[in-house]
């Protein structure tokens, strides 16, 4: 009760000024939202007036990836999302102009408009919809965004046109795995599916998970009574019940979808990891660092102080050189996530064969790859070298992409690592199919020219790997040279 007590009566103004403040500025950014939604929308209304002046395939698609491809550039998003964003943005201003212009209005925030077009997205009929808006927006202006969902939804469910049977069989179709990189070498798998079979699996997962938790706890307790040392599993139920969901996809059998022969229970997971070799290595060299100074055999001189003692300290750890934590780059999974150098050494310890690629020691430029049974070794140079596809700001990795002739095979063009780059099929098309330039510069580079005339080049990702500062001249004046130098660590 006297949490503000102390207040003042001139702080107490000020707070109130700057609650009308925010409210305004809160107004202000949600109107030029949906300013931005209506350019967007505009843009995509401009894409398919050009698309129906001429004969154009697939209902104008290739027009509207060019539109966005261009968007993209400008404001440094993939295209992809653009078009994704052209998309909802056409669906909000023309499917929910009513919820448009109340977000425009600043009576209603771009949440509360997500919400309400989320929940009332079935609805095909716009009578029906304008109907559900009319019932719905009233709510919108009075409550916030998630008490608001289940409420839109349980309107939106008054004015379906279909019943929930025919609708979820449709929506069966749509079911799906995917999976979202996030920071420290993890990620996110996500199902979207039926609810009673992904409420099932959650279920029996923590139905082990719990069983495994309380025989740990029991084993704990009856172990340390005998071995006070002992090493008790201290996972949690939400560890345990992701280690389970990994133990079964990675190593179970699919009892219900294999074939006559078990074919689908031979099937093995298949990951592209790049690791420098001073990573895999680095434990090795901590240890080696460390251990130089047991095996010196000199003795401390604890009598030394002062700036003695200090100068002792320094000499002794320039000897030693231990390498840093961070002095060796992390290994990355598909050329783009940083994962732990510890699975980078468990994989590497059980993979059949490595991709080694060689890189100049100074500007990690790829100079060669190799491999003791070499499948394809100009694929493998232009995986390692272009890691992902080359249209600005796409990031597929190389090895989900085709590898396309710049100037084309069929009019000359060589296929050499000078001719050749990694496209995902979506940029490969339109490369092809539309007003879009492709140039292949020096050193890798790609320089794209959109159908306004604006270029962009992008430039290869710096190989993961070990530069080091020259303090002379480049011993290294060729590719041979260099691989001459060195030794294959496997």
């Amino acid at each position: 009760m006297d949490a503000m007590i102390d207040a003042t009566d001139s702080q107490m103004a000020t707070l109130a000024d700057l609650l009308e403040s925010l409210a305004a500025a809160d107004a202000t950014v949600n109107a030029m939202m949906a300013a931005r939604d209506g350019l967007l929308a505009f843009a995509g209304r401009v894409a398919i007036d050009i698309a129906k002046q001429g004969d154009h395939s697939a209902d104008g698609d290739m027009t509207m990836r060019v539109v966005a491809a261009e968007i993209g550039q400008r404001l440094r998003v993939s295209d992809r999302t653009i078009e994704r964003r052209i998309a909802q943005a056409s669906w909000l201003v023309d499917g929910f102009p009513t919820v448009w212009a109340a977000q425009g209005a600043g009576r209603i925030t771009a949440a509360h408009a997500h919400v309400i077009v989320e929940a009332g997205a079935p609805l095909t009929d716009d009578a029906l919809r304008e109907a559900y808006v009319a019932a719905v927006l009233p709510l919108a202006e009075a409550e916030s965004p998630n008490r608001l969902r289940p409420l839109a939804r349980r309107i939106a469910e008054r004015f379906h046109e279909l019943p929930i049977d025919e609708r979820h069989r449709t929506a069966r179709s749509r079911r799906r795995v995917w999976v979202r990189d996030q920071d420290d070498a993890m990620a996110d798998l996500t199902l979207h599916g039926p609810a009673v079979l992904v409420h099932a699996m959650m279920d029996r997962l923590s139905q082990m998970a719990h069983e495994i938790r309380t025989a740990n706890l029991r084993a704990t307790k009856e172990a340390r009574a005998a071995d006070p040392e002992f090493a008790p599993d201290t996972r949690s139920v939400d560890e345990i019940r992701a280690d389970l969901l990994a133990d079964l996809v990675l190593t179970g059998a699919p009892a219900g979808h294999d074939s006559a022969d078990a074919l689908l229970g031979e099937i093995r997971a298949r990951i592209e990891v790049t690791v420098p070799v001073t990573t895999l290595m680095a434990q090795d060299l901590r240890a080696d660092a460390g251990s130089s100074d047991a095996r010196s055999g000199e003795p401390t001189d604890r009598s030394l102080s002062g700036p003695a003692a200090r100068a002792r300290s320094l000499s002794e750890r320039s000897e030693t050189k231990r390498p840093s934590p961070g002095a060796f780059p992390p290994a990355l999974l598909d050329g783009v996530v940083p994962i732990d150098s510890r699975t980078a050494r468990l994989l590497a310890g059980t993979a059949t064969g490595w991709d080694r690629v060689l890189t100049h020691p100074v500007t990690g430029t790829v100079l060669a790859t190799d491999r003791y049974r070499p499948p394809e070794q100009l694929r493998r140079h232009l995986r390692a070298r272009d890691q992902r596809c080359r249209f600005p700001t796409c990031g597929l990795p190389a090895r989900k992409c085709d590898l396309d002739h710049n100037d084309a095979a069929s009019t000359g063009g060589a296929t050499s690592e000078g001719n050749l780059s990694a496209f995902c099929r979506r940029h490969h098309t339109l490369k092809h199919a539309s007003p879009w330039n492709v140039r292949h510069t020096a050193d890798g580079l790609i320089e794209w020219t959109s159908p306004t005339g604006r270029t962009y080049v992008d430039t290869p990702p710096t190989p993961n790997t070990v530069v080091f500062t020259p303090e002379t001249a480049d011993p290294f004046d060729s590719a041979e040279s260099f691989v001459d130098s060195v030794r294959a660590p496997f």
